[in-house]
């Protein structure tokens, strides 16, 4: 994936606001059947369920026609009426989506959906205050209170009515993710409004608090060098690259400005203003697991400004969480190719290739990338990643040191290139190199359990560097206490070093977290085994034989079931440290 902020408010939607505000948006798509079925003819009854189906599994466009033929056939039933709205306005079938909100309003007159969509359809066609009417008949739950008071302030905006604009934002809950969000749009509409010092206040304000939102520092960046403010500019930027991950956005607008450009504003016109409120609602919505809620958002965002980068990236990720790719890559499609984020896009459709099994047209896709510009290594590192995830490990080694090549001094984000190669080389039965490239990786990022995991689990397995070992598993497990993987990392670490309570405690705690996990489920089998739980250890080795192993795990796995495991020295000395800890419990 792509390293991106490019939903903007996503990051402080996430804090607090979809928390509990999701909870309140309208049950975009759940319903329960009709109970007038036994009147309906077998053909609608037929559309409806054969929408339902697909609409379950995110095909919009198909769901969008059932559910068009199945109100067709009972033109009265509200619940296919909404539906059918719904499903055409994620389809961005805007006439029969604006025909079919006007039917539903008329039924359901507090409908948001239809009541934000009427509003858009209202304030395209210059009618502000029709379009002030629709959005403020929307105004029911957190999200749709937020989005209402927005909209209407950026049509206030549109009207000539720039005090009312900000006496309606003024109107927000003074929770923290409200503020948030009048303090963007306040500078937005004020830059809009020719109030710059206002929006410089605004601006500044929303970037002390939130100087890791790209959105935010690209707003404040293009509204100072507008003012003439190029030191401003570019600091704003600088201290947002310190203190958050490199995007292809901030360095492109850094360097446009350094060139002595003038970037235009973020928001242009009160049309722009608006499509900005759904984007940033809806990205965040879809962000946080809303797909369906988010993807009308976005869409709305479009149907205002079709000319709109960040929003067909954000479509395009909200269609790869609903596992629709084809529809992602025709999102990603829109992304102009003189755009900073194309070659990211261009990634990201590989990726999405992939997961349609089409993993030669990624390498291919990849590969040109590559040959375009032989010196980036995110190409090179997205094929790595691809290939490894198939297990092709030697091929995948050497786009890994391709890119790695590439790096004349190893920086802290450069710490992935190493891990994953090492992952390559531990595969290869390459420990010297694995091992190397493990080191350096956690040079680079001291703190990351990734590396912590795998280097001190593979020394747990080799037996050695244990007391090291142990320090690096115990990390990863408290920096991400609810990973299964780090827990049975752990959990095998007390087993080699002969601590079978312990090694049993950590290990059932590991099955619980990653029940599906066929090692996981062998080890605590082995643990189990070792402290005369014997009937239990079985029952653990055939649940890992039931969960498609790999073939060298089937056969060790079938010899354990048929003979149990055999004792060494070791193991002796544990089992008998387990018995005599057991007989002074029981005193």
């Amino acid at each position: 994936m792509m390293n991106r902020d490019s939903g903007a408010l996503r990051k402080w939607a996430r804090r607090s606001l979809l928390l509990v505000a999701i909870l309140a948006a309208p049950a975009a798509y759940s319903e329960v059947l009709p109970a007038d079925t036994t009147e309906t003819d077998s053909g609608t009854l037929g559309s409806y369920l054969s929408g339902r189906v697909a609409r379950g599994s995110h095909d919009t466009l198909a769901a969008a026609d059932f559910y068009s033929k199945a109100l067709a056939g009972d033109p009265k039933n509200e619940i296919i009426l909404e539906q059918a709205f719904l499903l055409e306005t994620a389809s961005a079938r805007w006439d029969r989506a604006i025909e079919l909100a006007e039917d539903l309003v008329k039924v359901e007159p507090a409908h948001r959906i239809a009541q934000f969509l009427l509003g858009l359809e209202a304030f395209k066609r210059g009618n502000y205050e029709q379009a002030d009417e629709h959005f403020s008949a929307a105004r029911q739950g957190p999200i749709a209170d937020l989005t209402s008071t927005l909209a209407r302030a950026w049509v206030q905006e549109a009207d000539g009515k720039h005090n009312e604009a900000f006496a309606t934002l003024d109107s927000l809950s003074n929770a923290d993710w409200a503020q948030y969000y009048q303090r963007y749009h306040r500078a937005l509409i004020a830059d809009v409004a020719g109030r710059h010092q206002l929006a410089r206040q605004a601006y500044a304000q929303a970037f002390k608090r939130n100087p890791t939102t790209l959105r935010v520092v690209d707003a404040y960046a293009r509204h100072a060098v507008n003012a003439n403010d190029r030191k401003l500019a570019t600091d704003t930027i600088e201290q947002h690259i310190a203190k958050a991950a490199l995007h292809p956005l901030s360095e492109a607008l850094l360097e446009e400005i350094r060139s002595g450009k003038t970037p235009s504003l973020i928001v242009a016109d009160p049309t722009d203003g608006l499509a900005e409120v759904f984007y940033g609602i809806g990205d965040a919505l879809a962000g946080e697991g809303g797909l369906d809620m988010g993807i009308i958002f976005l869409q709305f965002a479009i149907y205002l400004k079709p000319d709109f980068p960040l929003a067909y990236v954000a479509l395009a990720e909200a269609y790869e969480g609903a596992k629709k790719y084809e529809a992602e890559m025709e999102a990603f499609d829109r992304i102009p190719t003189d755009s900073p984020l194309w070659i990211n896009v261009q990634i990201q459709k590989a990726f999405a290739l992939n997961a349609l099994e089409r993993i030669d047209d990624a390498k291919g896709a990849l590969e040109k990338l590559i040959a375009q510009d032989p010196k980036d290594k995110r190409p090179l590192d997205a094929l790595g990643n691809i290939l490894r995830s198939h297990e092709r490990y030697e091929e995948a080694r050497v786009y890994y040191s391709q890119a790695i090549d590439l790096v004349e001094k190893p920086a802290k984000d450069d710490w992935a290139l190493y891990y994953s190669r090492g992952v390559c080389n531990e595969r290869l039965k390459d420990w010297a190199a694995a091992e190397a490239d493990f080191k350096q990786a956690l040079e680079l990022q001291p703190d990351e359990s990734l590396i912590l995991n795998y280097l001190g689990y593979s020394w747990v397995d080799q037996g050695t560097n244990l007391k090291q070992a142990m320090e690096y598993i115990r990390k990863a497990v408290k920096l991400k206490p609810d990973d299964g993987y780090y827990v049975d990392s752990l959990g095998w670490a007390y087993y080699r070093l002969g601590n079978m309570p312990a090694a049993v405690e950590h290990l059932e705690r590991a099955v619980e977290l990653r029940p599906d996990d066929p090692i996981i489920n062998d080890h605590l089998g082995d643990a189990y085994w070792r402290v005369g739980r014997k009937l239990e250890a079985k029952y653990q080795w055939e649940q890992a034989l039931s969960l498609k192993p790999e073939n060298e795990q089937i056969v060790t796995l079938q010899k354990k079931i048929a003979s149990g495991l055999t004792g060494t020295a070791e193991t002796k000395a544990a089992e008998d440290r387990t018995t005599h800890a057991d007989q002074k419990t029981s005193r």
